[in-house]
């Protein structure tokens, strides 16, 4: 399968088509809120996004700023070429259950040790998630979880017909 043409950026946005493979840690200090159930799951200043061609990044919040009492560990357990092996939680809060919808990395691979234990969200499971008081959008499949805002364009790896990019 070939390479899609990127999307030509605008000011102010990143093409994910320059992002490299393996995956780079950018930190960043872009407001994120995670809310599920009628809670505030999340509230950070200090994310770290994770950059990887052809992907929308990934945020991953230090675990100061999650409110661990809505997370319930799961069993499941899936594994990164690059970060190693993740584990999973359903998000609980409100009355209702949000499956396997956040995950980290407790012993990530060399390179990675910046995200040891920080909790990444899947925006689809969530009611809403904003970076700078904008809603995140889902690439299509959920896809590693990528989250996609206006800073970046793609075309997306994840949707129908994208796997073998």
């Amino acid at each position: 399968m070939r390479r899609p043409t990127p999307d030509p950026a605008g000011p102010g946005q990143e093409s994910v088509w320059d992002y490299p493979r393996p995956p780079a840690l950018d930190p960043s200090d872009e407001h994120v809120v995670v809310t599920f159930g009628g809670e505030t799951i999340a509230d950070s200043r200090g994310a770290i996004r994770v950059l990887e061609t052809s992907h929308a990044p990934v945020y991953y919040l230090p675990r100061d700023d999650v409110r661990e009492e809505f997370l319930a560990e799961v069993e499941r357990r899936t594994f990164c070429e690059f970060k190693g092996m993740a584990a999973y939680a359903d998000v609980v809060a409100g009355g209702r259950r949000a499956s396997a919808a956040c995950w980290w990395f407790p012993e990530p691979t060399p390179g990675y040790e910046a995200i040891r234990d920080w909790v990444a969200f899947y925006p689809s499971r969530m009611d809403r998630v904003t970076v700078n008081g904008e809603e995140v959008r889902s690439v299509g499949g959920d896809f590693y979880g990528s989250w996609v805002t206006s800073r970046v364009v793609g075309p997306f790896k994840g949707g129908p017909g994208t796997q073998g990019w």
